[in-house]
């Protein structure tokens, strides 16, 4: 049997699980759709993993919008945010390097390092026409599969120039620009080209962005958006093997850190993958905040507490 650090990963769109050994080298990954149901996406997880896998797990670690969740119910060793994970990922497969783009479905970040520190950082959560669920949407509406969008924009000869402020004034010209008889491929590599632009201007607005420069998160994996970003910075950019868990191998790497402090971990064990969890809610009228506090059951029992501003009910 192996031994290794696990990391999950939890976001809005997919949940991603990343186990690593002790030199850090991947041993095993897995990449889910969340589907609204971060619990069920996490035991699933948890399930397949072992089926990939046997594994002794040293220690874990969780991030994403998810992570106290996913933290409460895995018994994480540590819960970090996504900055961090995905810092410590990029520094632990490139090194040296100093820029961090990361798009994902349903958000994007960049993340600006010097001497293996983050020194600056900035997220955008607002406008859709940056992130992954845009290029979705828009495969979708072309009836192409977006595994193929990075080699069509590859394809094109002279890529149309999209308006990617918005993602509705980019749906309709990219519709006025097809109706104007412009082909298939120099309109996915303008479309490319118009969310890389929307990024740099946004989230890498006042960004000193130098090399080396780390591209992940699911984005990654289209070749088009990685040319349009080397073709704006004028610098290679780095995709790593495991872009789409990156963040999970960074818990997994922050995990392994946490456990040689402590000495043993919280993990519960892969049996957490058969129990059943829900969630109950109820407003707190003690004071004016009127919090709306969270509760985490683990069959009958409430395992975890959270969204009060006083330590009212912190007791568990």
């Amino acid at each position: 049997m192996k031994a290794g650090y696990m990391g999950i990963d939890v976001g809005s769109v997919s949940t991603n699980i990343a186990i690593i050994d002790e030199d850090k080298d991947v041993l095993e990954s897995l990449y889910l759709r969340t589907n609204g149901q971060p619990i069920r996406a996490i035991q699933e997880g948890l399930m397949r993993i072992q089926e990939l896998i046997d594994i002794k797990i040293l220690g874990v670690g969780t991030t994403g919008s998810a992570r106290n969740l996913a933290g409460v119910i895995v018994g994480a060793d540590v819960i970090k945010n996504e900055i961090t994970a995905h810092a410590v990922a990029a520094s632990t497969v490139v090194k040296g390097v100093q820029t961090v783009l990361e798009i994902g479905g349903q958000d994007s970040k960049i993340i600006i390092l010097r001497d293996g520190i983050v020194i600056d950082f900035a997220m955008n959560t607002v406008c859709a026409a940056g992130t992954g669920s845009f290029l979705d949407q828009q495969a979708s509406r072309l009836d192409i599969p977006i595994e193929e969008f990075g080699s069509l924009a590859l394809g094109a000869n002279s890529p149309v120039r999209i308006a990617g402020r918005c993602s509705v004034f980019a749906e309709s010209d990219m519709i006025h620009k097809q109706q104007l008889g412009h082909n298939l491929e120099d309109i996915i590599a303008g479309l490319c080209q118009a969310l890389v632009r929307n990024y740099l201007n946004n989230v890498g607005k006042g960004k000193e962005i130098l090399g080396p420069v780390v591209f992940q998160g699911g984005v990654a994996a289209n070749q088009g958006i990685k040319a349009a970003f080397e073709e704006e910075l004028g610098v290679e950019v780095i995709v790593p093997e495991y872009h789409n868990v990156m963040g999970a191998i960074g818990s997994a790497v922050l995990a392994q850190s946490a456990v040689k402090k402590k000495k043993s971990t919280s993990f519960k064990g892969f049996d957490t993958s058969s129990f059943d969890y829900h969630v109950s809610s109820f407003e707190c009228n003690s004071c004016p905040n009127h919090c709306e506090i969270i509760n985490i059951h683990q069959e009958d029992e409430i395992i975890a507490r959270w969204g009060s501003k006083c330590p009212k009910w912190e007791a568990v």
